[in-house]
């Protein structure tokens, strides 16, 4: 069975930068289709960013287009999400996600679509 551990969340202020890793141990980890989602206090998780299989294809939310990129290392195990121009409304608990079901070069949006979560770290944008 897989493990995701994700790391690297933190204090930063409004517009600076900060990168989240998450490393999986156990199975392939090619073999998984990637997601990471978010959740902030009182508001509903939501869909920031996924990375096919292949590494090729990536979807992104509208709120973090342009500002987020999404990519992973599959020698390392471990998939990452930079952080660009942070927002305090970037504020939240960010889940890392796999599906080994997803189509090797597709991305899903949807969370149930992915059967296994890690822990979370959380990432909070001070004004």
């Amino acid at each position: 069975q897989v493990q995701l551990v994700e790391s690297g969340g933190g204090l930063v202020h409004t517009g600076g930068s900060l990168r989240v890793s998450c490393a999986a141990s156990g199975r392939t980890f090619s073999s998984f289709a990637m997601g990471w989602f978010r959740q902030a206090p009182g508001k509903e998780r939501e869909f920031v960013a996924a990375i096919s299989r292949s590494g090729t294809t990536t979807d992104y939310a509208d709120k973090v287009k342009g500002r987020f990129t999404i990519s992973r290392d599959n020698a390392k195990n471990t998939v990452y999400l930079q952080m660009n121009s942070l927002k305090t409304e970037d504020t939240a608990v960010y889940y890392c996600a796999a599906a080994s079901n997803i189509a090797y070069y597709y991305t899903s949006t949807t969370a149930r679509d992915y059967p296994l979560w890690g822990q979370g770290t959380q990432v909070t944008v001070s004004s």
